[in-house]
């Protein structure tokens, strides 16, 4: 059986985007057989805006490329091809349309998408031209790996025809080794870009509560702790906190703004770095990722980070040396690719 996965080249330094896409090639080469197949829009910095007239050209020359010449072309050498996958999104309908193109017209290969953003329900939600146009994107798929049930039912809703299967939780290549337990001193780490969370200057722990990650405020209140911005392989090394922080947003009573609410859908990627590091999680009781959470014993859910010392305060040591073992199991499967394996062999045996 001969597979490839497609995914686009992103020269992003110390950020975790390009990370979920990168372990899942690594995990669907090593467990099933894949290929990759990588695509070069030409962008620089990793921005996919551009920055002038110059990058607009050479975006639009490199996709000429891809669409034209290079796509067509090794689809037509690699007729026997068995499944493609794409690793979504492209930024790009007219390129998915002529993947699609090619993959039907010159092999009988199948064609999935693995969903990283669906911006129908982020960026596109109040678009319905372009939400459209990714809705007619998805449909000329086989089928789509969507982050979780909740997701899946949305598009679902939206109009998406082919099968939906639900990933469950990012993996996560962690070389790092598991965090031991150590006791429960109620500590809490936030990690990610910091410019985007503005709700931690209205929080007021009253146990340690470290930070991690790029562009810090000049200042934050008593007990939160900048503790610098590390790669995505690097950090876990440097958390030894209790649990890791799950919010987004403007507000410490809920996860707003569109990236918040798009906490209702998606998975955060911030999830699988602390569970993969052997840390349970505080998350929005309202994030489609509670469900997870809760199922699995591996953190505790809060409406409002008001709670948060309250609800530290109220959990015991048995409680959370509970929550820390059930993690280990959790974040093993994360490091050797479980769930997505797993959900690309029920796409494909379907």
């Amino acid at each position: 059986m001969e597979n490839y996965i497609i995914s686009l080249k992103d020269p992003s330094g110390n950020v975790g985007g390009p990370k979920a896409n990168m372990d899942n090639i690594k995990f669907l080469k090593e467990q099933m057989g894949f290929k990759e197949l990588w695509l070069d829009y030409g962008w620089k910095d990793g921005f996919w805006w551009h920055h002038n007239l110059w990058d607009w050209i050479n975006t639009r020359i490199h996709k000429y490329q891809l669409s034209r010449s290079v796509l067509p072309k090794f689809f037509k050498e690699h007729p026997d091809i068995d499944n493609v996958v794409i690793q979504y999104p492209l930024y790009s309908n007219k390129l998915i349309k002529q993947i699609t193109d090619s993959v039907h017209q010159n092999s009988h290969a199948k064609l999935y998408f693995i969903i990283h953003d669906a911006e129908m329900i982020r960026l596109y939600a109040d678009e319905p031209k372009r939400a459209q146009g990714e809705l007619d994107s998805f449909n000329l798929s086989d089928g789509i790996i969507g982050h979780n049930a909740k997701m899946n039912k949305f598009l679902k809703e939206q109009g998406v025809k082919v099968p939906l299967v639900d990933l469950g939780i990012f993996d996560y290549d962690n070389p790092q080794p598991l965090q031991e337990y150590k006791g429960y001193d109620k500590s809490v780490c936030y990690a990610g870009n910091l410019i985007d969370a503005e709700f931690l200057q209205d929080v007021h722990p009253t146990n340690r509560f470290d930070l991690f990650g790029p562009n810090p405020a000049e200042r934050y209140n008593e007990g939160l702790n900048y503790k610098g911005q590390f790669s995505p392989t690097d950090l876990p090394a440097h958390m030894d906190e209790n649990f890791g922080l799950v919010w987004h947003g403007t507000s410490v009573d809920t996860c707003d703004g569109v990236f918040g609410r798009y906490l209702k859908w998606n998975n955060p990627h911030k999830t699988s770095l602390y569970l993969s590091s052997g840390l349970p999680v505080i998350i929005w009781d309202q994030a489609a990722l509670a469900d997870f959470v809760l199922e699995n014993g591996v953190g505790i859910t809060i409406s409002s980070l008001n709670d948060l010392n309250d609800k530290l305060d109220a959990l015991t040591e048995e409680e959370y040396r509970q929550m820390h073992d059930n993690v280990q199991k959790v974040a093993n499967q994360m490091r050797t690719g479980y769930y997505i394996t797993h959900a690309m062999e029920k796409m494909i045996n379907n």
